[in-house]
């Protein structure tokens, strides 16, 4: 079995339910402080889009997982969101969300932070309601693919999200290298790309799956970029703090990109 083969054979046993509660519960979820890692990543995406640069008519989501918090400060800036994933149950947890299902995740505490941080006196109802209308949809994706969406794109997005993705389905460097060439295909020249994933991290835990992580550095990301014709704007790290090295990973901290696709000459 090649490594990309092997990798997507692992997914097959993630549990979303399990990574959420992992990832996006205390103590990595801890709103009280500006320092943890949730509200870090929050308030990243939030002052990109702040610049008022980063806007149109379709945002792509790449792998979003079972996750919407990379989405919450994008509302207001595009008339059309999609998001992606490889994986069948992580769609199916985000329809469940869009469609406003019980039992789902509470991301409640997540959009009423954004809500706080942005300062535009929104209440935390209307923008979870602006991103259910928004997010239209949810489509089968796979970055190893040279058209990672088949035909299901109709022209390049406007710009590109994406958070814990690469890293995390890729089983070597040149993979990762790879799947980022692929996904810019997607985006169309001078659009903007807000990408987080993991720094130096070799392995994650997301129920019985034991999921292998391409360990990239804060050089690695920025080669892979400049090789895919990006324009770096802002990059920024988190380190992982002690205590909330928690077990069900070995990440030794966070990067936030925000990077521009350069125009045809």
């Amino acid at each position: 079995m090649s490594g990309i083969a092997a990798v997507g054979e692992s997914y097959q046993k993630f549990n979303p339910r399990a990574y959420l509660q992992n990832n996006y519960m205390p103590p990595r979820a801890d709103f009280g402080s500006e320092d943890c890692v949730v509200p870090w990543k929050l308030r990243c995406l939030a002052e990109a889009f702040a610049t008022g640069d980063i806007h149109g008519r379709t945002l792509l989501d790449i792998g979003s997982g079972p996750t919407i918090y990379q989405l919450l400060s994008a509302c207001d800036h595009f008339e059309e969101i999609i998001a992606t994933d490889y994986l069948e149950v992580n769609r199916e947890v985000l329809r469940r969300w869009v469609q406003d299902e019980p039992d789902g995740f509470d991301w409640s505490p997540y959009i009423k932070h954004v809500c706080r941080i942005e300062g535009k006196g929104e209440q935390w109802k209307e923008k979870e309601q602006k991103l259910r209308r928004k997010l239209r949809q949810i489509l089968p994706i796979d970055v190893h693919q040279p058209e990672p969406l088949g035909s299901q794109l109709c022209q390049p997005a406007d710009a590109l999200v994406s958070t814990f993705c690469l890293e995390a389905v890729s089983p070597d460097r040149p993979s990762f290298e790879r799947a980022l060439r692929n996904i810019t295909t997607l985006l169309q020249p001078g659009g903007h790309f807000l990408l987080i994933g993991a720094l130096e991290e070799t392995f994650y835990l997301a129920g019985e799956a034991k999921l292998s992580v391409v360990p990239v550095s804060e050089a690695d990301v920025r080669e892979a970029l400049s090789k895919s014709g990006y324009h770096i704007h802002d990059f920024r790290s988190y380190l992982m703090p002690p205590g909330l090295k928690i077990g069900v990973d070995d990440v030794s901290g966070v990067f936030f990109v925000h990077a521009q696709k350069k125009p045809v000459a």
